[in-house]
């Protein structure tokens, strides 16, 4: 397993505890550490991508894997804002019923043998998501 790829698995290792530290208020300032977690989870992000294209590591695991773990982080981030109050209902079933529609296509596309690459307009959408 390349870098990047141990990147993305460890964004994805990251989520539980971001929403363990989101939720569960049993740690001091629980809210400063489930920002860490959440930052330095979507730094993972910028920094897989860089790495695997940079280095040729760009690998079929990582182009799977990758948006996986970006909604993975995103939907935990919504359904946690959502659990604390923090937004509103509408706003998470807006972006979870986008994300399941473009990745269902993706999926048919996929099973007909046309690979559809994400673009810059998905990239800022998962930095705006994140932000």
């Amino acid at each position: 397993m390349n870098l990047a790829n141990k990147l993305t698995l460890l964004r994805v290792i990251m989520v539980p505890f971001f929403v363990l530290f989101m939720l569960v208020d049993f740690f001091p300032k629980n809210y400063l550490w489930a920002l860490a977690v959440f930052a330095a989870a979507s730094i993972t992000d910028m920094f897989d991508g860089k790495i695997a294209r940079k280095y040729n590591m760009v690998t079929s695991f990582g182009k799977f894997l990758d948006p996986i773990a970006d909604k993975m982080l995103v939907t935990a981030g919504l359904l946690a804002f959502l659990k604390e109050g923090l937004c509103n209902i509408w706003i998470v079933f807006i972006i979870l019923v986008r994300e399941f529609i473009i990745t269902s296509l993706r999926l048919i596309a996929s099973s007909q043998g046309v690979v559809i690459p994400a673009n810059i307009f998905g990239k800022i959408k998962t930095v705006m998501q994140m932000v």
